[in-house]
């Protein structure tokens, strides 16, 4: 399967772009990833907005964007901007607009960069299902044209860059009836708002394709880039990454390794934002960690020289490898069986007093009990072997090889049969990554091939607690959507938009239903993307007013303004109500 989403699926080139100045910042060209992050104060709050601006600052975040949700709080922004300037601060500001083009062109006046969401800056989300013709389709269209021009021209003569943002929680109603909630619409959504912009002359654009689904991320930027570069070569535009929603803690860092590490891997991404359900100035150490192996002094790619085989995926679409089945000690793996979890020997036999203990999490194999084929996937005499063996056979990667893992295991995906079964590593260097780096390195070169629909179980090696590798494998795997061994959360970072403490709400939410195997619930701050983010839950906890609680199930709302303190009691009976309670062990 050939694609044109990067320049090679098989070793690192950085996609080129031109440059586009968000204030005195240049994003994409020779510039290297840039790192944002995004004000929870009030936007009406000025002193705390510049409080919080400048701790962002001193913690290295290179952009900084603040909500904006009616023209009252775009004009604050005109105060927040002469007090960070006064204080020797020049971090360009993004004011952050859903449903509000007043307010777009208010904001316009005093920030360097305007983000719009396609999906509702003209839009109302009704959930409607309507057939557009042609005709409809093309009216809606001009409409949009009418709206979004002023703001587009006022960018253009005042010299503002804009970020035309589709989000998989937000596409319109129009773009839903026609395209579907798929990454074809959210893709559709923004080019179509791009060429008003383009039709204007203007071209400083920045685009992003955010999803809590990294799966669906993954797919909706490559499937952006394609399309792009199948437009022409001046649709060269930055690409800005993120995981909506991502969550908070381990969680939230290794979905957002997954989603941001795919696509940096794939030479896709300019500038990045790591959404955490935590204080803003906790994202950028996470945000610098995932760019540093991607900053060109960093780079020491494979030199060996090898043919690049076609790819044996389709990677704008997500389909499971379906490899031969095999038992390895009372154990299935492969074809449609769980993609396991293995640990080194070691520390699989020191965990075995405590298989109670662990319980869902504990590892499910060894290393030696896998007697996995090690191969070098470059050479054919390591790989000839392979099909003499009359059986599917468990194959992986040699350590110690001049090869980024996720290039490495595509490369083996594409040169043995499908009969055979592939282990994944997290790194073929034991001991060469430490510390925080360990659980970010593991979920990108783990959960990249995992989105890819390679891998038939996984080995953490590069985590020396045998504990932590197991937790860390099974994350893992719940982040992709692979595998679910306990509730899964969609949880969106606070900011100037949510209605109430979100950080304590989720942390009661997760205490109370952690133990919910494969129930997933979204706590939203807001309804910017809470009502299109329930559609991919079971149940949503979302802030209606100061302090207020709306429950869904799905994206229907059953249950209004609960009072904060009573919401997660009446989110546990909601999901007694229907069938989905079970009493923890």
């Amino acid at each position: 399967m050939q694609s044109s989403y990067c320049p090679s699926p098989y070793r690192y080139t950085r996609r080129a772009t031109r440059e586009v100045m968000v204030g005195n910042v240049g994003v994409g060209g020779s510039n290297p990833i840039r790192i944002q992050s995004m004000l929870t104060s009030d936007t009406r709050d000025t002193d705390a907005c510049v409080k919080e601006a400048l701790e962002l600052a001193e913690a290295g975040c290179e952009i900084i964007r603040l909500t904006a949700q009616t023209r009252a709080y775009a004009a604050n922004l005109e105060n927040i901007s002469r007090e960070l300037r006064a204080a020797g601060c020049h971090v360009p500001l993004v004011a952050d607009i859903h449903f509000k083009p007043d307010a777009a062109m208010e904001a316009a006046k005093w920030v360097e960069k305007i983000r719009i969401n396609p999906g509702n800056f003209v839009d109302k989300k009704k959930f409607e299902v309507r057939e557009y013709s042609d005709a409809e389709y093309r009216e809606e269209l001009d409409r949009l044209r009418e709206e979004f021009t002023p703001l587009v021209l006022f960018c253009r003569e005042h010299g503002r860059a804009m970020r035309i943002g589709s989000n998989h929680g937000s596409l319109s109603d129009r773009i839903l009836n026609r395209f579907g909630d798929t990454p074809e619409g959210m893709v559709e959504s923004a080019i179509e708002f791009a060429q008003i912009a383009r039709d204007l002359n203007y071209h400083s654009l920045v685009f992003s394709m955010k999803a809590s689904n990294v799966k669906v991320m993954v797919a909706a930027y490559r499937l952006l880039v394609e399309r792009m570069n199948a437009l022409g070569p001046d649709w060269n535009y930055p690409i800005h990454l993120g995981v909506t929603e991502a969550g908070g803690g381990e969680d939230g860092r290794i979905k957002s390794a997954v989603g941001i590490g795919s696509l940096l891997t794939d030479g896709i991404g300019d500038t990045l934002r790591v959404s955490l359900t935590e204080d803003a100035v906790r994202e950028v150490p996470v945000a610098y960690r995932l760019t540093n192996p991607f900053q060109p002094s960093e780079r020491s790619d494979d030199p060996v020289s090898f043919s690049e085989p076609e790819l044996s995926y389709d990677p704008l679409k997500f389909s499971k490898r379906q490899g031969g089945l095999a038992m390895c000690h009372g154990v299935r793996l492969g074809w449609e069986q769980p993609v396991r979890v293995a640990i080194p020997d070691a520390g699989f036999y020191a965990l075995q007093t405590e298989r109670d203990a662990m319980g869902d999490m504990m590892p499910e194999l060894s290393l030696g009990q896998l007697d996995a084929i090690e191969v070098d996937p470059r050479c054919d005499a390591d790989l000839e072997p392979l099909r003499e063996l009359a059986e599917p056979s468990i194959v992986t990667v040699k350590n110690g090889l001049a090869m980024e893992p996720v290039y490495a295991f595509r490369l083996l995906a594409a040169r043995i049969e499908d009969r055979h079964l592939i282990l994944l590593k997290d790194t073929l260097a034991p001991g060469s990554v430490s510390g925080e780096d360990v659980p970010l390195t593991a979920a990108r070169n783990i959960g990249s091939l995992l989105c890819d629909g390679i891998g038939d179980a996984v080995l953490i090696q590069g985590e020396p607690d045998p504990r932590l590798a197991s937790f860390l494998g099974f994350n893992i795997l719940q982040a992709t959507g692979t595998r679910l061994t306990r509730a899964d959360y969609v949880s969106c970072p606070s900011c100037g938009r949510t209605l109430y403490n979100i950080q304590e709400a989720t942390a009661r939410i997760r205490k109370a239903t952690e133990h919910l195997k494969g129930v997933k619930i979204a706590v939203m701050g807001c309804i910017v993307n809470g009502p299109g983010e329930m559609a991919d839950a079971d149940f949503g906890y979302v802030g209606g007013a100061p302090n207020k609680i709306n429950l869904y199930v799905k994206h229907t709302p059953v249950k209004f303004n609960i009072p904060q303190e009573e919401a997660v009691e009446r989110l546990v009976d909601l999901i007694k109500e229907y069938g989905r309670w079970v009493d923890p062990k």
